[in-house]
């Protein structure tokens, strides 16, 4: 098991979903950039509000689809 592979274990054993993680490639493929900017620009992307609110409508989505129900206080 690689290095990367063990720290994704390490963070699935506590609670964390790694099986969709981007990666400066992803934008070193397309953009003329260092590896920081590369960062950065993963970063303000992933973190932008318009992403988080789509993950967590997402989330109710499927969450319904399992037939979970919401707790009344979060």
């Amino acid at each position: 098991m690689t290095t990367v592979e063990q720290a994704k274990q390490v963070l699935r054993d506590n609670g964390y979903n790694v099986d969709n993680i981007w990666h400066i490639d992803d934008v070193l493929q397309t953009y003329d950039c260092t590896t920081e900017e590369a960062q950065s620009v993963l970063d303000a992307a992933l973190s932008s509000d318009y992403i988080v609110n789509e993950i967590f409508s997402w989330i109710d989505r499927y969450a319904e689809n399992y037939g979970l129900t919401e707790k009344l206080e979060k």
